[in-house]
């Protein structure tokens, strides 16, 4: 990722504390007035999450329900992902502006999701990094998103058009069975960053080395049913075995409250694999779509956000891969 060489000599000292972690009271958006209300909640010095509801998407949250961030380096700012629409977009690059003096040098995308990217209308004038597979992603699916989002959001998406990424994060090639990972530097700020997969084709998990704040995208659920488009559960697990030797310390999810440590991990890790699990047995019984939805599913995932609508997704983006794998398993 090329990087100006004022932007990598400028110096800034970071005050000596962290500020602990605590649950945050996320305001709704206001539907009468288009406003996300918006809030930059310090993780670490220079470090802000952005709290979307942990919800589904809905007029009522204006499509509202990703963890945005920034970084300040002392080069500029470094954003994480841009939200759902144009007018969230600059919403938040107001935000930034009131929240350090630095001026946005970046923005860095995690996925093709459309929360991802779509409020990129307030970042124009900045780079906006991407995998190239993100990229390819974006460049395919991105009219569906608009269309959807509209349609599920209306009035917040007034305005809203893909400005898409348009620079791809370089990365170094990697051992065979590897996830490719690197570094950069903006600043003083020295980041990681680790390609992994699952969630999507490209799942990018960015790390801050000076305060340990980890954006991890959609690899992380925490407290709120997986979304599963464009998932492959096998791929997914092992980007969270190799999240967790990693040994994370405030992990930002992209949907869901922020928190200390694996927990997040390990409960989207038993979604996971009590799917994969499931949907394996229910495949090999001959169960249909409509017998699986009414199947009994543990207390612990009922009560997770987005329940009612998000399992029915997840039921009819991955359960036809178990019925296609059952009827070509060898007969017994």
């Amino acid at each position: 990722m090329a990087l100006t060489a004022q932007m990598a000599a400028a110096q800034v000292t970071a005050p000596p504390t962290t500020p602990s972690v605590a649950p945050s009271t996320v305001p709704r958006a206001d539907p009468a007035t288009l406003d996300y209300r918006l809030q930059a909640r310090a993780l670490a010095p220079g470090v802000w999450v952005v709290e979307g509801d942990n919800d589904d998407f809905t007029p009522r949250n204006g499509c509202n329900i990703i963890n945005t961030g920034f970084i300040a380096t002392g080069a500029g700012v470094l954003v994480v992902n841009t939200g759902p629409s144009r007018r969230y977009g600059e919403q938040l690059r107001s935000l930034i502006a009131r929240t350090t003096p630095e001026p946005v040098v970046q923005v860095l995308h995690l996925n093709l999701h459309p929360d991802y990217f779509l409020g990129n209308q307030g970042f124009v004038d900045v780079p906006r990094v991407a995998t190239a597979l993100t990229r390819a992603g974006i460049a395919r699916e991105s009219s569906a998103y608009e269309t959807n989002l509209y349609r599920l959001c209306g009035d917040w998406m007034k305005g809203t058009t893909t400005v898409a990424p348009d620079r791809t994060l370089e990365m170094p090639a990697a051992a065979a069975g590897t996830p490719a990972s690197g570094q950069f530097v903006i600043g003083t700020r020295s980041f990681d960053w680790h390609a992994l997969a699952g969630h999507t084709d490209s799942d990018l998990v960015l790390i801050d080395r000076v305060s340990g704040v980890a954006f991890v995208g959609g690899l992380v659920f925490h407290r709120r049913v997986p979304t599963t488009p464009h998932a492959n559960v096998a791929q997914w697990l092992a980007s969270l075995a190799a999240l967790e030797r990693l040994n994370l310390r405030t992990v930002v999810p992209s949907h869901g409250p922020v928190h200390e440590g694996a927990v997040g991990l390990a409960g989207t890790r038993r979604f996971l694999q009590w799917l994969d699990s499931e949907f394996t047995r229910h495949a090999e019984l001959g169960l249909e779509m409509n017998e699986v939805l009414r199947a009994p599913v543990p207390a612990e995932f009922r009560g997770w956000a987005a329940f009612a609508t998000e399992y029915v997704r997840n039921v009819a983006h991955l359960y036809p891969v178990y019925e296609k794998k059952a009827l070509g398993a060898p007969r017994r």
